[in-house]
């Protein structure tokens, strides 16, 4: 059995500043890992990909080709992929063997809640190569601070939630910057549990553009608390202690925790007892120069 994570999440949210933190800390416990850009729009990757969709479809390319903008193009390069799933999945099969994957997906949220097109791409690799994956999706931490735009988070994570189908993991993420936004109206609980949103309408109230729909709030939010599905964990990347609290939860989800029960606790007595030397910016800045030093290496062999 293969594992691994679907990342997902509005545009902003962190999703490729979280698999270039995730990649870094899973190696640092013993896992290999790869991580597969299925972001056509992502130019400007930190990481090292094993696959990147840019060498089958480029969104500049689609735009320009078709007249298309940003949305249109990729909802195109999403089902120009799923038409050609075989090229992803001829990639994979090398990798399926002893690795653990991390999909960065694009952070159109169409695609998730409404499209079926990263869906039916989901689901063919989950058939055909027999993987374990598990939906984290990422919201912006400040959006708590405004309730209007945490009651649309909530209303994105169940349909996102109900659309995929996946064992799913909601995550504010930048928690470590939350307190840069101004005060919660309530404490960080009611807003990772997801506790009786009718005291939120207080709070909508005061806004006047909130105020005119009340009534619509007020039964959207009935929605979420019938479905009782959504609730968050937290996030700070450059944590290991919360880096390492989200990859239980994660591993509990998809089944790798009880796939290798003496290797994951070796994996979390690393995170638990030991200080693990990890920092998210001194890793990403060492491996930035490695891979600058590669372009180098490649351009003066090209000169010669």
């Amino acid at each position: 059995m293969v594992f691994g994570q679907v990342v997902i999440g509005p545009p902003g949210s962190g999703k490729t500043t979280y698999c270039n933190g995730m990649s870094q800390f899973l190696s640092l416990v013993g896992r290999k890992v790869v991580v597969i850009n299925l972001d056509p729009a992502n130019d400007a990757l930190p990481y090292e990909c094993a696959i990147n969709i840019e060498d089958l479809i480029k969104l500049s390319d689609v735009m320009s080709e078709h007249s298309l903008g940003p949305n249109g193009g990729l909802v195109y390069c999403m089902d120009y992929l799923e038409m050609n799933i075989d090229w992803l999945e001829e990639k994979l099969k090398p990798l399926i063997e002893d690795h653990y994957f991390l999909f960065d997906f694009p952070g159109q949220v169409e695609l998730f809640s409404l499209h079926t097109n990263a869906r039916n791409i989901i689901n063919k690799l989950i058939k055909k190569l027999d993987l374990r994956l598990t939906a984290v999706h990422l919201v912006d931490a400040h959006l708590c601070c405004d309730p209007g735009k945490y009651v649309s988070a909530l209303l994105l994570s169940l349909s996102t939630m109900l659309h995929l189908e996946l064992p799913h993991i909601n995550v504010l993420s930048k928690i470590d910057l939350i307190e840069n936004y101004g005060n919660l109206a309530f404490n960080l609980d009611f807003y990772t549990d997801v506790q009786d949103l009718s005291y939120l309408q207080y709070h909508l109230d005061q806004d006047p553009r909130s105020a005119k729909y009340r009534k619509l709030t007020k039964e959207l939010c009935d929605v979420i608390d019938d479905f009782s599905l959504v609730n968050f964990s937290t996030l700070d990347i450059q944590d290991k202690e919360s880096v390492g609290n989200l990859v239980k939860l994660i591993d509990k989800s998809n089944g790798y925790i009880f796939s290798s029960i003496d290797s994951s606790a070796v994996e979390f007595s690393k995170i638990a007892a030991a200080p693990l030397d990890w920092d998210y910016y001194r890793t990403a800045a060492v491996q930035e120069k490695y891979m600058k030093d590669d372009e180098i290496v490649q351009k003066t062999s090209g000169m010669q």
